[in-house]
């Protein structure tokens, strides 16, 4: 037996008792007659010690441990005279009458404690000893939770968890695919899955009226925090519903996660429209935790003979609420932050409403103490406040003041990571037009259905048709998102036609989807939430990285194992591919 006990589970409660534990060497003080010693597991730190008076030979033994050697120890528990209140093995410690090293090691290329003195890419290269760090431990164990509750959530209304494939066609619509080479149909290849999409789809062809899959996709695109080449969606799908079941029953299950996982009660799920969010917040995923929407203020601003505002297409301010205080220091520092490249803007105007009845902007030569009233007037900004204008293009300056406006908020500390503020935005677009391809895409995916009223449109005024699309956004983040889709075979084929798919092309690609329809499709649709980052939310994280055991880097490299690399001459040869690279 190598343990009877785990180190993070001896109390006062078992004082006296002879346990046999094992596990990894924290770290060891010597203090001349005493030696004590740090044992982890995944499950916490017991403190070990050494008497020289009574074992002189194990003492000795025990001064010798290294950091992460690996032992097998058994004793007596026995209260501690120095107790540690932090540790909930610190009122006890182990008494050690034998001791056996299971493995020695290495000195580990940085300290494994809470607070380490690792790099990312140190850590990443050596992330099997980075996940003995209990904080990343604590995150893999919130992902196991949310996992195993999501799967009782939604086998608990009827959902049956279905494998789909992972060698599947490649298709021209979506992100870029990974492909696979076929050794046994040379020159042709397969993709691995963005989604399982039309596999979900064809199970509710088959009957399978409620469909689940915590699954992996892959997506070989540029990578940021949130997002990695391949990654983990609750994917699911429902038969014989309409917008509203689908909203009901997955709010349902976020509201069992938020309370099992983080006993956070969640009350409200408001329903916000695209146009919406676009026009208040800049964005398609608002964060409403707090304030500071868009006020077009076009009508107060043009025509007073300032050419920046005046040659504008729209003129779009934020009232940052107290902030009338910001030195001239802040204020072009603000400035210099949307200026960036990553923001775009050229440059910012401001207008502080002072406490004491004053008004002072950055554009006073062009605004009179009249016109700044107005401003305030508009914005509704009170004594105190300041308000930021920018201007512009209308979609560029939308995304530069929803940029600010989220700075802001991080800045005065209103988006509190500790609280959380769900939202559906509904009504997407069905397609956006492509300037550069001279045609349209899908704003989702080339299933998702039109809304019932609007099928008209598609043949008059397609780009106004408005999706039965919904995303699950909370604080600025989208969980999920997910669709009506279509379910009869000419309305597919007509919104393959207008993204500008021939009808042979239609067939190559999706004709196995297409022939399905012609079986009986019932009505269906459902959402895919991304799992990663709804365990990085409840982990108070902005990165997925930190919640998947063995993640890539920011180039999509594996550190650790060394991945992508080259393959082998023979390999290219078996395949029937021409070799780029010299084979290590």
């Amino acid at each position: 037996m190598h343990r009877s006990h785990t180190c993070g589970e001896l109390r006062l409660d078992n004082n006296g008792v002879t346990v046999t534990l094992s596990g990894w060497v924290q770290k060891a003080r010597d203090l001349g007659g005493m030696t004590f010693v740090d044992l982890r597991d995944r499950y916490g730190i017991t403190q070990l010690v050494f008497n020289m008076e009574t074992d002189a030979a194990l003492c000795e033994k025990a001064r010798k441990l290294g950091r992460e050697f690996v032992i097998k120890v058994s004793g007596e528990v026995i209260e501690r005279e120095s107790k540690n209140k932090k540790n909930p093995t610190g009122e006890v410690e182990i008494d050690v009458k034998s001791l056996e090293i299971l493995n020695v090691s290495k000195t580990p290329p940085f300290t494994i404690e809470n607070e380490t003195d690792g790099g990312d890419d140190l850590r990443m290269q050596y992330r099997y000893l980075d996940l003995r760090r209990a904080p990343v431990q604590k995150n893999i164990m919130l992902r196991h939770r949310v996992g195993m509750e999501t799967r009782k959530y939604l086998d608990s209304v009827g959902f049956i968890d279905v494998e789909t494939p992972y060698l599947i066609k490649s298709t021209p619509e979506g992100a870029r695919d990974f492909v696979v080479p076929s050794r046994m149909n040379p020159g042709q290849f397969y993709a691995l899955p963005q989604s399982p999409q039309t596999f979900k789809q064809l199970l509710m062809v088959s009957g399978f009226d409620r469909y689940y899959q915590i699954v992996k996709c892959f997506r070989d695109e540029d990578l940021r925090a949130d997002r990695q080449p391949e990654f983990t969606q609750i994917d699911c799908e429902m038969a014989f519903v309409e917008q509203e079941d689908i909203l009901n029953t997955f709010e349902g299950m976020v509201r069992h996660l938020f309370k099992v996982v983080l006993n956070v009660e969640i009350e409200d799920f408001p329903r916000m429209d695209y146009d919406d969010a676009m026009c208040l917040y800049g964005s398609d995923k608002p964060d409403v935790r707090f304030e500071m929407k868009f006020c077009d203020m076009a009508e107060v601003t043009q025509g007073k003979g300032f050419g920046v505002f005046d040659s504008a297409e729209a003129v779009l301010g934020i009232v940052v609420p107290g902030a009338a205080d910001y030195t001239r220091k802040q204020l072009d520092k603000l400035t210099d932050w949307v200026k960036r490249p990553q923001i775009g803007a050229k440059g910012l105007i401001y207008c502080k409403m002072n406490e004491d009845g004053t008004t002072k902007s950055s554009v006073d030569k062009f605004f009179d103490d009249d016109a700044r009233a107005e401003w305030a007037e508009k914005t509704g900004a009170n004594k105190g406040d300041l308000i930021l204008v920018l201007s512009g293009d209308l979609d560029k300056t939308r995304k530069q003041l929803g940029e600010l406006r989220l700075y802001m908020g991080t800045e005065l500390g209103l988006r509190d990571p500790k609280v959380f503020k769900p939202l559906w935005v509904m009504d997407f677009p069905l397609l956006e037009w492509d300037e550069d391809t001279e045609r349209y895409h899908a704003m989702h995916h080339p299933f998702t259905s039109p809304k019932p009223d609007q099928l008209a449109l598609i043949d008059t005024d397609p780009g106004k048709v408005k999706a039965n699309a919904y995303d699950m956004v909370i604080n600025g983040v989208e969980i999920g998102g997910g669709s009506i889709r279509i379910h009869d075979r000419e309305l597919q084929a007509r919104m393959f036609d207008l993204l500008g798919f021939s009808p042979e092309e239609a067939e190559a690609q999706f004709g196995f989807l297409m022939n399905a329809f012609q079986y009986g499709a019932p009505p269906h649709g459902g959402l895919a939430l991304g799992f990663d980052r709804l365990c990085s939310m409840f982990g108070g994280s902005d990165s997925i990285r930190d919640f998947i055991a063995f993640p890539k880097n920011n180039s999509g490299r594996d550190m650790m194992i060394d991945a992508p690399s080259p393959i082998h001459d023979e390999q290219y040869s078996e395949l029937q591919l021409k070799s780029t690279h010299t084979p290590k």
